[in-house]
C-alpha cells in the first residue's frame, strides 16, 4: 500500500489579454509581442497528495483532456523534480473550469499551479527567480501566472513588467462553442520577420477601456469565424467600454464599470447566446494582492 504524505490545494486562475501587438516572427519561430496580461475571478482547482514511491499521477474532471506527457501539468512536475530531486512523487487531481482552447491561458496556469504546490508540498528550496526560469522553458504564458494580477509581457510573453492593478471591473466572458488554432489565427496575421531596429511598442497606458486597446489577432480570428465579430460588436452594443478577444480566441470578452451593467448586458445577450450557442459568464478581475493571498498552496485533509 501506497504511503501517504501531505496535502496541498492551490487555485489556478484564468486570464485575458486586455492588449495584445504582434511585433513580427522571430528567428527562432516564435513572435514577439507585447501584451497586457490581467488575471480574472474564473479558477481551476488542483489538488496535491504526496506519494512516497516517487510516482506521479495525474486525473482529470470537468474536460476531456489527456492527463499523459503532453499535460503541462505534468511536464511542469517533471521539471520541477529534474531540476530539484528529492524522492516524493505527487497525486495530482485537476478540476477544470476554465474553457480549453479558449485563449485564457488554462493549460500555462495549471503548470503554474503545479509549480507553486508542488514546490510547497515538497519542500523544496526553488526560489521565484528559480520557479520563473522553469516556467518560461515550459510555455511563453506559465510565468505570468506566478505573479497574477496586471502585468506587461513581452518576449514571447515570459519577460514581464509587474503593473499597478487598476480598479475592480467586470467582465461578460463569452465562449464559443469551438476553439481556435493559435497556429492558424497567427498564420492568416502572417507577422513580417522581426528585424533588430523593429519598432517597439509602449502599452503602459493601454488596456483601461474606452476603446484604447487592441488585438492585433482579432482581425484574423474573426475572418475564421464570424461568430466572434457578431459577439464583440454585441458586447459593445450592451454598454462594454472595451470588447476585445483573448489572446488568439475564441473567448470574447467586454469590459464592464460595475456588476449592474455586466448583468444588463449578460441578460439583454441571451437571443444572441442561444443563437451561436456560446456560454456566457459574468468574472471581476483579480489584483494582484488577492491573487498572491489566493494563489497560494493551502492544506487540505489528507485521503486514506
Amino acid at each position: 500500500m501506497t504511503e501517504i504524505g501531505r496535502a496541498l490545494t492551490v487555485e489556478a486562475f484564468a486570464k485575458v489579454n486586455r492588449d495584445l501587438r504582434v511585433l513580427g516572427k522571430r528567428r527562432d519561430g516564435y513572435h514577439e509581442i507585447d501584451t497586457i496580461f490581467q488575471t480574472i475571478d474564473l479558477t481551476d482547482r488542483i489538488d496535491f497528495q504526496e506519494r512516497k514511491d516517487g510516482r506521479l499521477v495525474l486525473t482529470i474532471e470537468g474536460a476531456d483532456l489527456s492527463a499523459g506527457d503532453d499535460n503541462l501539468v505534468l511536464q511542469a512536475a517533471r521539471a520541477l523534480k529534474a531540476r530539484f530531486g528529492g524522492a516524493s512523487g505527487a497525486d495530482i487531481h485537476l478540476s477544470k473550469r476554465i474553457p480549453i482552447g479558449g485563449g485564457l491561458g488554462g493549460g500555462s496556469s495549471n503548470a503554474a499551479a503545479a509549480l507553486r504546490g508542488l514546490s510547497g508540498l515538497w519542500n523544496l528550496s526553488a526560489t521565484d527567480a528559480d520557479l520563473h526560469l522553469l516556467a518560461a522553458e515550459i510555455g511563453s504564458d506559465v510565468p505570468f501566472f506566478l505573479i497574477g494580477g496586471r502585468a506587461r509581457g513581452t518576449g514571447r510573453g515570459e519577460i514581464l513588467e509587474a503593473m499597478p492593478d487598476k480598479p475592480e471591473e467586470w467582465l461578460v466572458l463569452a465562449f464559443p462553442p469551438f476553439f481556435l488554432s493559435t497556429a492558424a489565427v497567427y498564420g492568416l496575421f502572417s507577422a513580417p520577420a522581426l528585424t533588430d531596429s523593429a519598432a517597439q511598442t509602449n502599452l503602459r497606458g493601454s488596456g483601461s477601456g474606452g476603446g484604447s486597446d487592441r488585438n492585433d489577432l482579432e482581425p484574423a480570428a474573426e475572418s475564421l469565424r464570424g461568430e466572434l465579430r457578431r459577439l464583440r460588436l454585441a458586447l459593445l452594443d450592451h454598454g462594454a467600454t472595451s470588447a476585445r478577444l483573448s489572446g488568439s480566441g475564441s473567448t470574447v470578452f467586454g469590459v464592464f464599470g460595475d456588476a449592474k451593467s455586466a448583468q444588463r448586458a449578460f441578460e439583454g445577450l441571451a437571443g444572441l447566446r442561444k443563437e451561436v450557442m456560446a456560454t456566457m459568464t459574468i468574472v471581476t478581475t483579480v489584483s494582484k494582492v488577492a491573487f498572491a493571498r489566493r494563489a497560494m498552496p493551502s492544506a487540505r485533509a489528507q485521503r486514506g
